[in-house]
């Protein structure tokens, strides 16, 4: 393995790693008053110019959206070939897609969600921030410990 050490990834590097892969993980603001609080959703996604697309269903996620529209978007992957893991933060202003000529621009993306249902809303997150970075990933070997291996008593 040609592990490199720790990395920040440029911007265009980022997009790269966003358009690697079609799932990641959608941090939305929920709630209320003294209940507001993070939740995480995983999403199937595509990348149209400078934003990330998905489609849901209506919701926590669309509710949130509405009464929060600032998100952070999750993506990482891992290279076996290199040893190397990367990770890829999103932040920006969801909204979702309502004007006609942008559903049928979006309708093409291939944004297939992963669980059945009705998933009739389509959403944009517009990047205002993107950062990520790439680092090797640690052998298990080096979290070895001296009880490492040993065996638990069962839990009653």
């Amino acid at each position: 393995m040609n592990a490199e050490p720790n990395m920040t990834l440029d911007v265009d590097e980022c997009w790269d790693c966003l358009r690697s892969t079609t799932i990641g993980c959608l941090a939305v603001v929920v709630g209320e008053g003294a209940d507001l609080h993070p939740d995480i959703f995983p999403v199937n996604y595509a990348i149209e110019h400078s934003s990330v697309v998905f489609r849901s269903g209506g919701g926590t996620k669309i509710e949130a959206i509405h009464d929060h529209p600032q998100v952070a978007f999750e993506v990482d992957g891992y290279d076996p070939e290199t040893g190397n893991a990367w990770s890829v933060v999103l932040k920006g202003h969801a909204k979702p897609i309502i004007r006609t000529d942008e559903l049928l621009d979006t309708i093409s993306l291939d944004v297939t969600p992963w669980q059945a249902g009705k998933k009739n809303q389509f959403v944009r997150i517009i990047a205002e921030e993107v950062t990520g970075r790439r680092f090797p990933v640690a052998d298990s070997t080096s979290w070895d410990t001296p009880l490492s291996g040993t065996g638990r008593a069962p839990r009653e």
